[in-house]
């Protein structure tokens, strides 16, 4: 199917857009993100449970665990190259697939070498649905000419808050950690198979080769990381940070993610206005600071409520971050705009995958409180360089 010609007769910029003729891939990216997001969390209360089912102390499970960012990072590049010459679909569905045969291999897992693999390739699955969902995303605002990349995403946080909750429902009620799992499948391919209709058929134009970060893009590229790492940080280890700290039970520990799903979701869905009402600087520096405070909060609170309201705190400051950040690299002059975004968005889902290995490393070293507190230290660069990234 080629590209639905939306022109209008009327001179540039009186043109309306057919938004009906575009709602059905518009649903469809969106049911893409809900499927990404969704088979992501539901991993965060299986983790504990995966970990234990290797043997694994926290340095190796955090070795383990670096598989997973390894699989996203080799896969992300191919996907693009893919998605712009065949078009977005069948890398989607492609990704999407993979999500599906590989979350109930991680609950089948006995050895971390297996793990690994499946790690690995579940983590290649999610870097090419992650690429190409936003390529697609893209063509759509293209061809509406409004944006929607914001609620696009805001779709992803939603499928983790479903994820999440439904399999710590599950493993609270007694549900095995493979029938848990095998269940989160299923609903991922419902989800998958779902878009196929509504999913655009078109090609992209030839990818631009990829460079290397400098000046200011260098800048934003670490702050995307930092933010990311946030969120993967809550995603690998929150429920073990939750366990340590006596703050649940192991079967609910999955609780710190989806509170911050929610909280991510709510934020990113008023994003827009919070921008355009006090200004990305605001943001910056405010989110910034309440990130470090709910991480602050999660480690030093004695009763559990209020601890696990830093989950909270953390979903509602780091939210907004990564859009400001992708917003100015587009707009900097240092680089061409397509190749800024590239190099964000790559360090930046290398912080998420990649960086929660590391955590696991410092904790094995010192403990997990210690590599959260770090985390707050390198979360609190967002508030300290927002001059430079408004500047941009």
């Amino acid at each position: 199917m080629q590209r639905e010609n939306t022109q209008s007769p009327l001179p540039p910029g009186l043109a309306k857009p057919d938004y009906a003729a575009t709602a059905q891939a518009r649903w469809a990216t969106r049911l893409a993100f809900f499927a990404a997001g969704f088979a992501m969390a539901c991993c965060a209360p299986l983790f504990p449970f995966f970990k234990e089912n290797v043997g694994a102390d926290k340095a190796e499970f955090g070795l383990v665990l670096l598989c997973l960012g390894l699989g996203s990072i080799i896969a992300m590049p191919a996907s693009g190259i893919l998605a712009a010459r065949r078009g977005a679909r069948p890398v989607v569905l492609v990704g999407g697939f993979g999500l599906v045969a590989f979350l109930p291999m991680l609950a089948l897992a006995q050895t971390p070498m297996t793990l690994g693999a499946a790690l690995f390739f579940f983590g290649a699955s999610l870097g090419t649905i992650d690429v190409a969902m936003n390529v697609h995303g893209a063509e759509v605002e293209g061809m509406e000419k409004r944006p929607l990349m914001s609620n696009f995403h805001a779709q992803f946080s939603i499928g983790g808050f479903f994820g999440a909750g439904l399999v710590t429902l599950l493993l609270s009620v007694s549900v095995s950690v493979v029938h848990a799992a095998c269940i989160g499948a299923v609903i991922t391919l419902i989800a998958v198979l779902t878009t196929r209709k509504g999913l655009l058929a078109v090609s992209g134009a030839e990818p631009e080769p990829y460079a290397l970060p400098k000046g200011v893009v260098l800048l934003l590229s670490v702050l995307a990381g930092i933010s990311f790492l946030v969120e993967g940080a809550v995603l690998d280890w929150g429920a073990l940070l939750i366990i340590d700290r006596d703050l649940t039970a192991p079967q609910n520990a999955g609780i710190g993610y989806i509170l911050l799903s929610i909280a991510m979701v709510i934020a990113r869905l008023s994003g827009d206005y919070i921008v355009a009402t006090v200004g990305e600087f605001r943001v910056l520096v405010i989110g910034g600071l309440v990130t470090v405070a709910g991480i602050a909060t999660v480690l030093i609170s004695s009763g559990p409520v209020l601890a696990l309201s830093g989950f909270i705190l953390i979903g509602l400051g780091v939210a907004n971050l990564v859009p400001i950040l992708f917003s100015a690299a587009g707009r900097q002059k240092v680089m061409p705009a397509g190749l800024a975004i590239a190099s964000v968005t790559t360090t930046g889902y290398a912080g998420i995958l990649l960086g929660p290995a590391m955590i696991g490393f410092v904790a094995d070293a010192t403990s997990l409180i210690t590599a959260f507190w770090l985390l707050a230290l390198l979360i609190a660069c967002v508030p300290v360089t927002a001059r430079f990234v408004v500047r941009a």
